[in-house]
């Protein structure tokens, strides 16, 4: 018997203000060769990403289905919303979603198409048309296929070509997992699906926030090549436990009510009282849970502190690494926003407008905060693989770890809120996909 026809579809949208003018894009591939079989892209008006994303994805199944209705269909997205609320992973509460999620869902049979979530970095050709939409619409005109730039690695669609292992009928998770094998023996490409390390993620309780829970989470956002088996029930190879960071902010000192500017390039003030009780009540909360086996901090004095207030509480040790240091701000420290904006409004401009301009004064810039917070995590994996460690530091190094973890850009540093004495959390698998538990977590202050 003929096996059926595969084809890959990416879809992307996008909104210009969130809600705001809206386009989508869609493109259907052949995962043999490469080749583009049909592209789809749509100015929609004011709207929201979500339902652009939801759009764009509508129109690529429903192109794939004009192609061959019987064809076996693998969409890739960096929308990790829509993926895991298409695979039911994820509820959909939004009531614009729904709508559009059980449109999609009546385009082709469920048993014929899998999702996978893919960094942003390989759905260019489908985000190229989205903005191309979206520029069209700017000037009052729908996308014309004709004027269209959008380019494809065709590298990546021809690691698809291996057919998928049969599974018992309606197996949709064994395909999943054959493609995601086939991407990663041809050619090294990130795989995603439903992963052992996804299915050990769940969301945690006040309980179990930093331990490995059970199944049903979303799942981690790929970093490293896929497991290059897949067993016959769907479900990749068990990643074991993994090295989970319980992040902790350091408790205030004096500049942080005035929201100063304190990296490692000033005064290295020490806790403030309020801080002292900060640290005190995060020791009892994680001495409660019982979980952290081991304790890091940043050489700066008001993470040691911090750091060595819930150590002793735990009759554990403080490890120091460099690493974790906040940026140095150079000629900003100790000045706030509005003294910066007045002082040196062009270079504070530039340093919000790029990841790679610097603080005035060789100050350290977030280009370079990300290289050295990597590295030290990469260190920090390899020495505390499978355990949980309590890693004390500071805005910046939390938010990258973060950000780098979530595959979002350099700008998402600026729209996390971090408090002093926060929690937050993020668990490392040995395939390399890493999973986001636990973001800015006060509760034990209150």
């Amino acid at each position: 018997m003929q096996r059926p026809l595969r084809f890959v579809v990416e879809a992307d949208g996008g909104s210009r203000g969130n809600p705001g003018p809206a386009g989508y894009g869609s493109v259907v591939l052949d995962p043999a060769t490469g080749e583009t079989l049909a592209e789809r892209a749509e100015y929609i008006g004011v709207a929201t990403n979500n339902v652009a994303e939801y759009k764009g994805l509508i129109a690529g199944l429903k192109a794939a289905r004009e192609l061959a209705p019987d064809a076996q269909v693998l969409v890739r997205m960096d929308s990790k919303l829509v993926v895991e609320q298409m695979s039911g992973r994820w509820k959909i509460k939004h009531p614009d979603m729904k709508p559009l999620a059980a449109e999609a869902a009546t385009i082709l049979p469920r048993a014929q198409v899998t999702y996978q979530w893919i960094p942003r970095e390989q759905n260019k050709h489908a985000d190229r048309l989205a903005n191309e939409a979206m520029d069209a619409g700017k000037h009052g005109r729908q996308w014309e296929p004709s004027a269209s730039t959008a380019v494809f690695d065709r590298g990546a669609a021809r690691a698809l070509a291996t057919p998928p292992a049969a599974g018992p009928p309606g197996d949709a998770a064994a395909g999943a997992a054959a493609v995601r094998a086939a991407l990663a023996s041809a050619s090294g490409t990130t795989g995603s699906g439903t992963t052992a390390s996804a299915a050990a993620s769940a969301p945690a309780g006040a309980g179990t926030l930093f331990e490995d829970a059970g199944s049903g989470a979303p799942e981690p956002a790929p970093a490293a090549p896929a497991p290059t088996a897949a067993p016959a029930n769907g479900w990749g190879p068990d990643m074991g436990t993994p090295a989970t960071f319980v992040l902790l902010r350091h408790g205030e000192t004096a500049l942080t009510p005035q929201k100063r500017f304190s990296g490692s390039g000033g005064t290295d003030p020490e806790l403030s009282p309020a801080g002292r009780r900060q640290a005190a009540a995060v020791a009892e909360a994680l001495a409660a849970r019982g979980t952290v086996q081991a304790v890091v901090s940043s050489p700066l004095r008001r993470c040691r502190e911090t750091a060595q207030a819930v150590a002793d509480r735990l009759g554990l040790a403080v490890v120091v690494e460099d690493g974790l240091r906040e940026t140095d701000f150079g000629a900003w420290e100790g000045l706030t926003f509005g003294e910066v904006r007045e002082r040196f409004p062009d270079d504070l401009q530039a340093w919000l407008d790029s990841p790679k301009a610097a603080p005035t004064g060789g100050g350290e810039s977030f280009s370079a905060v990300t290289r050295r917070v990597s590295a030290t995590r990469d260190r920090l994996l390899a020495a505390y693989a499978g355990r949980t460690v309590l890693v004390v530091t500071h805005v910046t190094p939390v938010k990258t770890l973060v950000r780098l973890a979530l595959g979002a850009p350099p700008e998402s540093l600026f729209r996390m809120e971090l408090s002093a004495a926060s929690l937050s959390a993020v668990a490392y698998y040995a395939d390399g996909n890493a999973s986001v538990r636990l973001l800015n977590d006060t509760s034990h202050l209150r």
